[in-house]
């Protein structure tokens, strides 16, 4: 009798482990992957270096693939278009990530100037960059940074960051600036609401 039960204990464990590895893949995984089947070559490049970096996307759709607080971003969107941007040397860019950061309207026109693939949202609070590798994306914002605290003029960023994609091309090995943030990204609300203008922001006034 004995025997007989463990036989069948033995034989419901393994028809289960059987239907669980005929199942089809958890959703998330199933839709990210269809997605970006028939995405463009290089989209779904940096699609499949995020997946195993970052795990399974939050949200999906046929052209874009969003994480949420994955790492030390505050979310990062990919989508399947190729952006041509010509700094520091001809490429697309397609993977936007970003961070809480309060920016200083008298800092905008420089970051500006540094690199129009840095984005600046003042009234949300963040600062996100854009380009076609995470490192690309952390040594834009490390020099952005750099520039808003005053340690970098836009011409030494602009030199800095064009000197370190080309050693890393070079090297195969990033420098401190794309390996990660140089310095802790604030927490919290970082948002500038402005104020009120005059007469048509002030309640009663006519």
């Amino acid at each position: 009798m004995k025997s007989l039960l463990v036989a069948l204990v033995t034989f419901v464990a393994i028809s289960a482990a059987a239907i669980l590895a005929q199942q089809p893949p958890s959703s998330s995984t199933a839709r990210a992957e269809q997605a970006i089947a028939s995405w463009k070559a290089k989209p779904a490049e940096v699609a499949r270096t995020m997946i195993k970096k970052y795990g399974q996307p939050q949200e999906v759709t046929s052209n874009r693939l969003v994480w949420h607080n994955n790492g030390p971003w505050k979310f990062s969107e990919l989508v399947n278009e190729e952006i041509p941007h010509s700094f520091p040397m001809p490429h697309a860019d397609m993977l936007y990530q970003s961070i809480a950061y309060r920016i200083e309207p008298d800092k905008a026109d420089e970051l500006i100037q540094y690199d129009g693939s840095v984005i600046l949202e003042r009234t949300k609070g963040e600062i996100a960059a854009r380009c076609d590798k995470e490192e690309a994306n952390f040594l834009a914002i490390n020099l952005a940074h750099d520039i808003a605290t005053g340690k970098r003029s836009v011409d030494d960023a602009r030199r800095f960051y064009a000197e370190s994609i080309q050693a890393m091309m070079k090297t195969g090995k990033p420098n401190e600036y794309l390996q990660g943030f140089n310095f802790t990204p604030p927490s919290g609300d970082q948002g500038d609401r402005d104020k009120p203008f005059g007469p048509i922001g002030t309640p009663g006034k006519d």
